[in-house]
């Protein structure tokens, strides 16, 4: 339920760059989400759509663009892709593995008329 509060913050955040562009509708938002940032599309959809009534962001679309996670290797620097959740590196099969990508959440841009 984490994705009330983050859809709070990103419709505030949003909302203040239309007030600085004297943009009188917003009709698209682009938003990057991480694998691992635990956001589920869904629920910021719901929300969205629930806290944005009666606002300038009232029926926008909102866009979703995944990143998978990516780990490198603290042993070798190799960078991979998880399978299932298996952090061993293919490279030299370590366990030692710092996050690189996935855990990203922002705003990517904003269409407004």
């Amino acid at each position: 339920m984490h994705e009330q509060s983050i859809v709070e913050s990103l419709l505030a955040l949003v909302l203040e760059h239309v007030k600085k562009a004297n943009a009188n509708k917003i009709v698209r938002i682009f938003l990057v989400v991480g694998e691992l940032s635990g956001v589920v599309d869904e629920a910021v959809d719901f929300y969205f759509r629930f806290l944005s009534r009666d606002t300038v962001a009232a029926g926008a679309s909102l866009f979703f663009t995944h990143v998978p996670a990516q780990l490198r290797c603290r042993n070798c620097n190799t960078i991979f892709t998880p399978e299932k959740f298996d952090l061993h590196c293919p490279n030299c099969k370590e366990q030692q593995v710092e996050i690189v990508a996935g855990r990203e959440l922002y705003i990517d841009s904003i269409e407004v008329e």
